[in-house]
């Protein structure tokens, strides 16, 4: 089945290290219930063995035009890239020892199930809608249009606790490939 390509403009300024992550590695994940594309709840401080969690602002719904003001963001810019690289990457990523992969938004789970069936994403996606992991994490966020959202990045969780993180992830459509050589070296 061919995968749909969403590429990823070259002339996006990357992120730089803001320190917004530094505290997680190392650190438990608190309990926290987020909703899922699977329609049941999940807390990811109870999953056993590694687990990839990687977390994106938020995706553009179809047909939405992506706004200069959007792109000229340091990170914002990418984030169906990055679903999709996790997409593409899965099988390999969960061969190297890993039990799920999970995307986190701020974003609704309905708008987050459609993203899933329009990008044919083999794994979840968990809404942080209520921003509780956000705040329980103290993850790094940006404003936008008065909402709340969460900088690009991705966790490592072994059996509840972050073991590696990566952020600022850019270019995003890379992460994935990251992810992968990690598992693969660690």
């Amino acid at each position: 089945m061919a995968q749909h390509s969403f590429p990823v403009p070259t002339n996006i300024p990357a992120p730089v290290d803001d320190g917004g992550a530094k505290h997680l590695k190392g650190n438990d994940i608190p309990a926290v219930q987020l909703p899922s594309t699977s329609g049941e709840k999940v807390d990811l401080s109870t999953l056993p063995g590694l687990n990839i969690i990687f977390l994106y602002p938020r995706t553009a719904a179809p047909g939405e035009t992506v706004p200069d003001e959007w792109n000229s963001i340091p990170g914002a810019r990418g984030c169906t890239p990055q679903a999709c690289s996790f997409r593409d990457a899965s099988d390999d990523i969960l061969s190297n020892g890993v039990e799920k992969i999970f995307g986190v938004s701020t974003q609704g789970t309905a708008y987050q199930q459609e993203l899933r069936e329009r990008t044919r994403l083999p794994y979840h996606m968990l809404s942080d809608e209520k921003l509780d992991l956000v705040k329980a994490m103290r993850l790094p966020t940006m404003e936008w249009e008065v909402k709340t959202l969460i900088k690009r990045m991705a966790l490592a969780v072994q059996d509840g606790k972050v073991v590696h993180v990566w952020y600022p992830v850019f270019p995003p459509d890379r992460n994935a490939g990251d992810v992968l050589q990690w598992l693969k070296t660690r």
